[in-house]
C-alpha cells in the first residue's frame, strides 16, 4: 500500500490504521471536528481530537483523514500501542 492509498485503500486492524496516520505525519494533527464514542476497552465516554488519540486507558484510536468524519471509521490500536 502506498502512503497515499489511505482514501481507497483497505486497513486488516487498527495498528493499520494508526500505522497509515504515523507514516502519512497526520497522527499528532487536530481533526476538522472532534468525534465522541465509548472507549471499547473500559467503557468510558471519549473524545477523539486527533487522527490518533489515546483514552485515559491507554488504548489507542487512529482513523484517516478522509474518514475523519466517520465514527465508525476509527479502530482501536491498542493499549499504548
Amino acid at each position: 500500500m502506498s502512503v497515499h492509498d489511505g482514501c481507497s485503500g483497505s486497513f486488516e486492524n487498527g495498528r493499520d490504521v494508526a500505522d497509515k496516520v504515523r507514516t502519512m505525519g497526520f497522527d499528532k494533527q487536530m481533526m476538522p471536528m472532534p468525534l465522541y464514542f465509548k472507549c471499547e476497552n473500559c467503557g468510558a465516554d471519549f473524545e477523539m481530537t486527533t487522527f490518533e488519540d489515546r483514552c485515559s486507558c491507554g488504548m489507542v484510536y487512529a482513523v484517516t483523514p478522509c474518514h475523519a468524519f466517520d465514527p465508525s471509521s476509527v479502530q482501536a490500536a491498542g493499549i499504548d500501542y
